[in-house]
């Protein structure tokens, strides 16, 4: 029988109603043939209250104990679901990381996956299973402890299954009904795509959007993975949600897809660092080593053999990164007479794969900014995607200037 991975997040599984209404989906999906992984995440606020629990009983936690605790949110969803699909007459089983068994590497609290072996699942298909309801989000280490996967591991965990079990298409259910063009909430007339390439989605989801984690769409294109986008919570209809897919199921790329706006994201720069060569190591060494997910990065024209270097990282990370820079500072490694911080400021980015075949996008781009009044601090650009520093005050004015620029409402 052919396989199909579907995955009910948080909000989709939130109540028993709604389990029974995704179980629902589950089942006709049954009737029209085929055998159903289904991947779940913890009741909506589940996670939440779990972690809470270990920050309140050891703030510095064992990490290993932690992945125990906040794991058992999926498998409480997960027997529900099976109980609700087994009321339903639908042969149906809950399956954790371990029964997999789910192979990740040790990890905890961000473990990658490393093998999904199909024949305990596959055994039971062939005895009768219709639906094996697994607890998103978890594995287990070559040491035999049970793993989680980070925040949002359950979209991975479930194009994960669907690579291993070559399933048909893996549909990620969620509390909106595709990937639009924008944040609906800052532009109202942003439009829900039809499809959307493998790239654009992983530039839009690592650049802010998050209707998918980045995890998920990097394993479903390295694998073919087909995702559907789509809601729990509107009528059944087959050609609902957003496709996500390779750029050659698309029929003509527009230059622009979609824009992306983040918010936490802090501009800081380095005053007067020595010009030379290995420089930049010297910066960003210590930065990796401290985890600051570093981004933008720009430096300034060398003047008297100093130089300004500039970079953009998460505000919830600039601590840290100071920390790095002024201890390698004081070791020696670097030395600069200035470390600014401008903590209120955005990203906003222009992604489409049309931009590799048609030029003067960026020139629009800041045309339009430029109108609007609004200043770009910095400028960085790839192949499918141009992203711009702003003041944060000019995030939504920024967001809607473009979209109205670009047509994006239009198909």
């Amino acid at each position: 029988m052919p396989v199909l991975v579907m995955k009910f997040g948080g909000t989709s599984v939130a109540t028993l109603d709604k389990i029974k209404r995704a179980a629902k989906r589950v089942g006709r999906e049954v009737a029209n043939g085929y055998d159903v992984i289904v991947v779940v995440s913890a009741m909506s606020g589940e996670t939440n209250k779990l972690v809470g629990y270990v920050n309140d009983t050891s703030p510095m936690y064992d990490a290993r104990e932690y992945d125990a605790i906040v794991s058992s949110g999926e498998n409480v969803t997960a027997g529900l679901m099976a109980l609700t699909l087994q009321e339903m007459d639908v042969p149906a089983r809950s399956w954790q990381g371990w029964q997999v068994p789910l192979k990740t590497t040790s990890a905890h609290g961000a473990a990658r996956i490393e093998e999904i072996p199909t024949d305990n699942i596959t055994a039971k298909f062939d005895e009768g299973m219709k639906v094996a309801v697994v607890a998103g989000f978890q594995g287990i280490s070559p040491e035999g402890r049970i793993t989680t996967l980070g925040r949002g591991g359950s979209d991975t965990t479930a194009v994960a299954f669907a690579a291993a079990f070559g399933a048909e298409r893996c549909d990620i259910y969620t509390d909106v009904d595709g990937v639009y063009t924008t944040d609906p909430r800052i532009e109202n007339k942003a439009r829900k795509m039809e499809k959307i390439a493998f790239e654009e989605m992983l530039e839009l989801a690592s650049l802010g959007a998050k209707v998918l984690q980045t995890r998920s769409v990097e394993l479903a294109m390295r694998y073919g993975v087909k995702l559907r986008v789509l809601s729990s919570f509107e009528e059944y209809d087959p050609n609902a949600g957003t496709l996500i897919c390779a750029e050659e199921e698309i029929v003509e790329n527009q230059p622009v897809s979609g824009i992306a706006a983040s918010r936490e994201e802090a501009k800081m720069t380095l005053v007067a660092v020595a010009d030379r060569p290995g420089i930049a190591a010297a910066i960003f060494g210590p930065l990796a080593e401290a985890g600051i997910n570093v981004d933008m990065i720009v430096q300034n024209i060398s003047d008297n053999g100093e130089t300004d270097m500039t970079f953009s990282c998460p505000t919830d990370q600039v601590a840290r990164a100071k920390a790095a820079l002024d201890a390698a500072k004081e070791s020696g490694g670097i030395n600069f007479s200035e470390l600014l911080c401008d903590p209120d400021v955005a990203k906003i980015s222009l992604v489409g794969i049309g931009m590799r075949s048609q030029s003067g996008v960026a020139a629009k781009m800041f045309e339009v900014l430029s109108k609007e009044g609004i200043n770009l601090k910095v400028i960085a650009t790839s192949e499918i995607k141009i992203s711009v520093l702003v003041d944060r005050k000019y995030t939504e004015l920024a967001v809607q200037a473009l979209h109205d620029a670009f047509n994006l409402d239009q198909v």
